[in-house]
């Protein structure tokens, strides 16, 4: 052969190979390797999948129907969609199809009391996403006050996340930069929520002014603010007087921020919200003394929203008496979680529409963590784990117990949050065009909720023995099945969510009305 010839067979060769390079390249682009419960397959990023026979819930009704789903989207609900070559299937026959749960409160690598929460924003999704949630709303802090950089700071711990997210921002101090960068996230960030702390003296609390003038920055922007409410000062001091009563363990946390501060920051917020005529939104109603505040304003028609964690409503006091230092502290979160009977008025209050959706307050710290407070109950790190958790207790306290039907609990774990901060219905509904999020739910499951076996990084848990999600769809992808949990690191997306919800229709006509009743100024002749 010639020396041409072989030129020509190299050349041939060469283009071979580079049509082998890009194929695998296209094909690595286009594929996730997925390790299952049992076999291992390559799925596209976007899979066609078909839920059949199962009974898709929403907030509003039930049906029994097929759910078709292709590019991350709900394309198709509705009886018999008959099966198509190259579309998974997912035999969902005896169970319930809902929208995927929204925890609209967690703290993901939260900087708080010396420590840092123990979940980042892959484990605690990781967590979530295991236990059928599947979006989360994460409270963005100020970094020495500063809003802008405190969004900045969170949008790189979220690099990481594995899940969809969005963000609230909390204010804790009041000036000129804080309002500008208040109307920077709202209309450039897709943040339409600030939360106000009125406990947490010297660090994140606010005054009333500071309040007063939040709220009213709020209300311009459209944004619904939040308050943790306790009487801050009135903390200060019982922990004060706990504490030289040589009281020292976590029994001291709740003895020394009874209900009775956590009712009075309520009701002030509350009248403070009426004042400036702006929605409000309660975190973490924890005893009966604040859910009273909360029933007697929506009752006279006030716009608040109360939102109870699944601790307040599954736990008592108890184990914070508990002779063990690591178990008694693993209960120790703000407000505290209150005595017997509180839980059980949280629940009522929920079943009835007092109370509108529930979170978890997810802010775990682990044993190690807790220890610092060893002998100091106020240097325990406060909180809790839930976001795993969440689904499964409501259902079985909720649910089960017959308090709720199961489209009130799709409302109360993800439509009324899509609703209130107005991401629905791309969000908290199982309907075409809807985002892909969607949980396979087997009432008659009886899994097991333990520290064990859980996804967080949390060394303890507080609801040992719970369990019910059998598979989560995220974002049109299978991330959970037969107890496996299948995620991609960096896959998360952040959400936008858009000011002037529904909380803000017709305030300008109650504004209006306010002012034509004034009859004022009066014209005076001197």
């Amino acid at each position: 052969m010639g020396t041409s010839g072989m030129r020509t067979i190299m050349m041939m060769l060469l283009l071979l190979l580079i049509l082998l390079l890009c194929t695998i390249t296209v094909g690595i682009q286009n594929e996730i390797c997925l390790v299952g419960s049992e076999n291992f397959e390559c799925a596209q990023k976007s899979p066609k999948i078909l839920i059949k026979g199962g009974t898709v819930v929403n907030a509003d009704h039930q049906q029994i129907a097929d759910v078709y789903i292709e590019d991350g989207k709900i394309q198709i609900v509705a009886p018999d969609i008959k099966e198509m070559e190259g579309v998974r299937v997912i035999d969902a026959t005896g169970k319930f199809v809902m929208p995927g749960g929204i925890d609209p409160h967690t703290h993901m690598e939260m900087p708080f009391m010396g420590e840092e929460s123990c979940d980042d924003f892959f484990s605690g999704q990781e967590a979530a996403l295991s236990g059928g949630t599947t979006m989360h709303i994460d409270f963005a802090l100020p970094h020495n006050g500063d809003l802008a950089e405190g969004f900045r700071l969170w949008v790189q711990k979220a690099e990481k996340s594995c899940m969809d997210y969005g963000f609230h921002m909390a204010v804790t101090k009041w000036n000129d930069k804080v309002a500008q960068d208040m109307e920077w996230l709202v209309k450039e960030k897709g943040i339409n929520s600030f939360k106000f702390f009125m406990a947490y003296k010297g660090s994140l609390m606010v005054s009333d002014e500071e309040l007063l003038q939040g709220f009213k920055k709020c209300k311009e922007l459209g944004a619904v603010p939040q308050v943790h409410a306790e009487n801050g000062d009135a903390v200060a001091e019982g922990q004060a007087r706990i504490f030289g009563l040589g009281i020292t363990g976590p029994e001291g946390h709740p003895l020394s921020r009874p209900p009775v501060l956590e009712g009075e920051a309520t009701g002030r917020a509350i009248k403070l919200a009426k004042f400036v005529n702006t929605p409000l939104y309660v975190v973490h109603v924890m005893s009966i003394d604040a859910l009273d505040e909360v029933s007697r304003a929506r009752h006279s028609g006030q716009r608040v929203i109360g939102e109870p964690v699944v601790s307040g409503l599954a736990l008592n006091d108890s184990k914070l008496w508990d002779p063990d230092f690591r178990t008694a502290a693993m209960y120790v979160m703000s407000p505290p979680i209150r005595a017997v009977g509180h839980s059980q008025a949280l629940q009522d209050a929920l079943s009835t529409g007092i109370l509108q959706l529930v979170g978890t307050d997810h802010c775990p710290f682990n044993s190690k963590q807790k220890a610092l407070g060893k002998h100091d109950f106020r240097k325990i790190p406060n909180g809790v784990n839930g976001v795993e958790e969440r689904m499964h207790i409501v259902w079985d306290v909720m649910v089960n117990s017959g308090k709720i039907s199961v489209t009130d609990y799709v409302r109360i774990t993800s439509t009324a949050c899509a609703k209130i901060f107005n991401i629905y219905p791309q969000k908290g509904a199982v309907l075409p065009g809807s985002d892909a999020d969607v949980i396979v739910l087997n009432p008659n499951a009886e899994t097991k909720i333990s520290a064990k076996t859980h996804h967080s990084r949390i060394d303890t848990n507080i609801y040992e023995g719970w369990g019910k999600v059998e598979v989560t769809i995220s974002q049109g992808r299978v991330v959970w099945e037969n107890e496996q949990l299948t995620v991609e690191r960096g896959s998360g997306r952040y959400i936008p969510m858009k000011p002037f919800g529904y909380l803000f229709d017709g305030l300008d006509k109650v504004d209006a009305t306010y002012m034509s009743s004034m009859q004022a100024p009066v014209n005076r002749n001197f």
